[in-house]
């Protein structure tokens, strides 16, 4: 692939997407100036490796390199952030238009916070799924999991943001 191909690639590819990319980056760094750094990192990473996309419109490519990217610097920067959840105590699924409701008539201050308090993973996934409009097939392919996974950390995030949204209303 020549260079102008690449590029072209590239900018029918990626381009579309990066408002998502950085807006993923931030919710999963916490902050403007680290999500500018993952995601010019991981525009970069696309840019090498855009010949190798097979996906159409690309959104769910570079969003897991942005999640790869994101991840690796957190671990390198912040590795007490990065806590890993066990799945199986996550298993069941309840139902979730209560959470749902609270999550989108939620004041704008109190619903950031309360995603910023969930563990990474559960932001992740509801950042993907909720702000992203991603499907939960999409969602299992960037953060490279199993679907009922993807299906149990946002039950479970969901879960955790309706309770911290409720405990700031009695506050």
């Amino acid at each position: 692939m020549s260079d102008n191909e690449q590029q072209a690639r590239f900018e029918q590819i990626v381009l579309p997407h990066l408002d998502a990319a950085y807006n993923l980056a931030r919710w999963l760094a916490g902050n403007d100036h680290d999500a500018e750094d993952i995601a010019q990192e991981a525009c970069m990473r696309a840019f090498r490796f855009v010949s190798g996309c097979r996906n159409r419109d690309g959104r769910a490519w570079l969003l897991t390199i942005v999640r790869n990217t994101a991840f690796s610097w957190l671990k390198k920067n912040r590795p007490r952030s990065m806590v890993s959840i066990d799945d199986d105590e996550f298993a069941e699924i309840e139902d979730q238009n209560g959470a749902a409701g609270s999550f989108h008539n939620a004041d704008k201050n109190a619903l950031r916070t309360a995603l910023e308090s969930l563990p990474l993973e559960f932001r992740e996934a509801l950042v993907l799924r909720e702000l992203e409009g991603l499907s939960y097939k999409e969602i299992a392919e960037v953060a490279e999991v199993p679907v009922g996974t993807v299906m149990s950390r946002l039950a479970r995030a969901r879960r955790q943001l309706q309770s911290a949204l409720t405990q700031k209303e009695k506050v």
